[in-house]
């Protein structure tokens, strides 16, 4: 097990490391990452929390997170190519899970490309379960759309 990890809240000030990291993660998946604008707006947004983790003093991953009322939804969850199988992934989903716990949410949703068979194992592991599918709701430049499971996890 991978020891050593730190987290700290991802502010708006944080953009700029947060776009290089969504950049990194994405573009070996063939997508887009999102800009600096477009986490700084999300991280001002009412409800919307943010996660870094590091790991030795280096930037491996954050997550972002929504809460309102009694409901949360995972936004992106991100991890550092690098980082892969070291437990980032899971560290910042249990993060996320706890936060939204913290906020009063009953339920945890999110949605993850029906082509992602690391992340669709990560979510099952910790108890998600599929309840819909978006077609081809995931564009990609070199290959066809990928479906969007949509899963949620009760946090009650």
């Amino acid at each position: 097990m991978t020891t050593g990890f730190f987290h700290r809240a991802l502010v708006a000030t944080d953009a700029a490391i947060a776009a290089a990291l969504h950049a990194d993660a994405f573009a070996a998946l063939g997508e887009r990452g999102w800009t600096e604008r477009e986490i700084a707006e999300l991280l001002q947004a009412p409800g919307v929390d943010g996660l870094l983790l590091q790991d030795g003093g280096a930037d491996v991953g954050f997550a972002l997170c929504r809460v309102a009322a009694n409901e949360a939804e995972l936004l992106t969850i991100v991890v550092r190519p690098d980082g892969r199988r070291r437990g980032v992934g899971r560290t910042l989903l249990d993060l996320v899970v706890a936060l939204a716990q913290a906020r009063g949410a009953r339920h945890l949703f999110l949605e993850v490309g029906a082509d992602n068979p690391a992340a669709l194992a990560l979510y099952r592991g910790k108890g998600f379960q599929p309840i819909g599918r978006r077609q081809a709701y995931y564009r990609r430049p070199d290959r066809p759309a990928a479906d969007a499971v949509v899963m949620r996890l009760a946090l009650d």
